[in-house]
């Protein structure tokens, strides 16, 4: 299906294959900003040496404008990218209903194209666009960061042993529930458009036979139903934040306590702990990108398939 999918890109595969190379590269100049800031506090402040201050300072500098280059870059491609392959399924999906028999046509309710050429789509192109993004840049991150946290050693290390695979278990746990739900969601909302545009053609035929009041009950109920499955799979999804940052907020207190218990000791330096610390704070923000991600992504899934039934 995704490969399918991925055929109707056209002209923008160049924007697609440029946006994750930028966004790979954009994470590794982040990456190296905590060791240099290490390099500041352990070479130039404890030692009182203002060339070490000023010859980093220059390097976070432009470590930090390079990565601003290309996370602009990154930005401009995903959009062109994503926008266009949206574009280009609206136009086969357009292109194939007009060829449809009377079958297909009985198959598919006016509803249902409608919401599979606006709200899936829609949901689809953004989804695209945060994968093109993080879908690289996330995992070189959590990997890159990962190892130049254990690259300065210690018993420190082990605090990312513990919290890494229960922050996994927390993202992609809310994912394998989220997924099927959402597919309830999109055929409510197909559900909730066709009455309405049944209200909206017939109104005639409503009117001449009292039925408003009976066409608000119906339209009320299907609406109740849409509403309550969105709120149930939000509350599912809402958890990802919270729980995710109190995970990563308890690692980053005992990175701290074991961290000044070490530097009391002479076991580390006091640089090697403010950049486990970063790391640590740089894993969080690509967990809690990653889970946004995979909510996105889990949405985007359900459409996809009822995307690609048209397309078929």
């Amino acid at each position: 299906m995704i490969k399918k999918l991925a055929s109707h890109l056209g002209e923008y595969r160049r924007a697609a294959i440029l946006t994750p190379m930028f966004s790979a590269l954009e994470a590794v100049m982040d990456i190296l900003l905590p060791t240099i800031m290490a390099f500041i506090i352990d070479l130039g402040i404890e030692k009182g040496d203002m060339n070490a201050i000023v010859k980093y300072g220059l390097l976070t500098f432009a470590v930090a404008a390079i990565a601003l280059l290309l996370g602009i870059l990154a930005g401009k491609y995903a959009a062109e990218a994503s926008t266009g392959f949206a574009g280009n399924l609206r136009d086969a999906m357009y292109e194939n209903i007009q060829h449809y028999s009377f079958s297909n046509i009985d198959k598919f309710s006016t509803a249902g194209l409608v919401t599979r050429m606006t709200t899936d789509v829609t949901n689809l192109q953004n989804a695209f666009q945060m994968m093109e993004r993080m879908c690289v840049r996330a995992p070189v991150h959590l990997v890159f960061a990962l190892i130049m946290a254990f690259s300065i050693g210690g018993p420190l290390t082990l605090i990312f042993v513990v919290a890494i695979p229960l922050l996994s278990v927390v993202v992609f746990g809310v994912m394998v529930i989220t997924r099927p739900l959402y597919k309830s969601v999109q055929t409510r909302l197909d559900r909730v458009l066709g009455l309405t545009r049944e209200n909206l053609t017939g109104v005639r035929v409503v009117r001449a036979f009292d039925k408003e009041k009976s066409e608000v009950d119906r339209f009320e109920d299907a609406n109740e139903l849409l509403t309550k499955m969105q709120l149930h799979v939000g509350h599912i999804s809402a958890l990802m934040n919270p729980l995710t940052y109190v995970i990563i907020n308890l690692a980053i207190v005992a990175l701290l306590y074991v961290g000044s218990i070490e530097i009391n000791i002479g076991g580390m330096a006091s640089g090697d702990v403010i950049a486990l610390v970063n790391y640590m704070n740089q894993i969080l923000v690509e967990l809690v990108k990653l889970a946004n991600l995979i909510v996105q992504v889990s949405k985007a899934l359900a459409c996809a398939g009822r995307v690609q039934a048209v397309l078929d």
